[in-house]
């Protein structure tokens, strides 16, 4: 049974390009259910799993209080998974074929008003070390563009043009790529960083990543979480900040300036402006 989620991992690397932390996430919520088997000793072949078996495992996830949100996410996970199975004739009947996931009713992502990105901004400005120069190029940059945290770390120096004043991003498919402007405050302070903070931060000339740690690696996901979370501590502000809050105030923002639907869409590299449109949801709830 190992060898067959292994072979549906590989797959959606393979065949669909699906993102390390995506794949990492499909592996997490397929090996609960997995563990989960073991209450049924009945079970040695995904064959063995019946509607039954996952009905079961969804009424195990609400007792323990799951969710909805991750209840929902980890029967998709299933489905993906048996869909793969039936589609390969590995299994004859698809188990989760009549399950159905749980309503999650959709929030409204949260965003800072320009007042409190503009303090968030100017947090790392009040120290002149390499480390506050690069913060406060990150911050500048991720509210600039409305980068998702994984471009950003993964951003190269050579994808940044500043005497055009934009980048070139490369999205969930790496063969996916959006040029991604940027404003002169922003291209002063990436000059900045660039000339006197990054410099003083690289020790392997090899390193292309334009956001280093204090070893001289890049940037992670979570050391970025954790430079946010500092800045916005500092700044005192009352609203809970993400890194993809940045992202969710960029996009609010440019809306509400009278930038249309499909040009955010382009700029934030959305599949389908479906996923957009929750902005102008929430520039109508602003405006009531």
């Amino acid at each position: 049974m190992e060898a067959q989620l292994t072979a549906f991992l590989d797959s959606l690397r393979q065949e669909h390009n699906y993102s390390h932390n995506t794949i990492a996430a499909y592996k997490n919520d397929l090996g609960q259910f997995y563990k989960f088997l073991a209450n049924y000793p009945e079970i040695n072949f995904w064959k063995d799993v019946r509607n039954e078996t996952i009905a079961g495992y969804v009424e195990y996830m609400k007792q323990r209080s799951y969710a909805p949100s991750s209840v929902a996410r980890k029967v998709a996970a299933l489905k993906s998974f048996f869909h793969h199975l039936f589609a390969r004739s590995i299994i004859a009947a698809d188990p989760t074929a009549d399950i159905d996931s749980p309503k999650v009713e959709k929030r409204l992502p949260k965003t800072l008003s320009v007042e409190d990105v503009d303090r968030l901004l100017e947090a790392p400005t009040k120290k002149n070390t390499p480390k506050a120069m690069r913060d406060s190029a990150l911050l500048a940059l991720l509210y600039a563009t409305g980068m998702r945290v994984t471009e950003l770390v993964t951003l190269p120096v050579g994808d940044v043009n500043l005497a055009e004043g934009y980048l070139r991003c490369y999205g969930k498919d790496s063969s996916d790529s959006r040029d991604l402007p940027f404003d002169s405050r922003t291209q002063d302070i990436l000059t900045r960083y660039l000339d006197k903070g990054r410099p003083n931060l690289a020790k392997d000339k090899g390193e292309d990543a334009l956001f280093l740690n204090h070893r001289g690696q890049r940037l992670t996901r979570q050391g970025l979480w954790l430079i946010i979370k500092t800045y916005a501590r500092q700044a005192r502000l009352s609203t809970p900040v993400t890194p993809h809050t940045l992202r969710h105030s960029f996009a609010a923002h440019r809306l509400k300036k009278g930038a249309n639907l499909q040009e955010i869409q382009e700029l934030l590299g959305h599949a389908n402006i479906s996923t957009t449109q929750i902005y102008t949801q929430l520039s109508n709830n602003n405006n009531q």
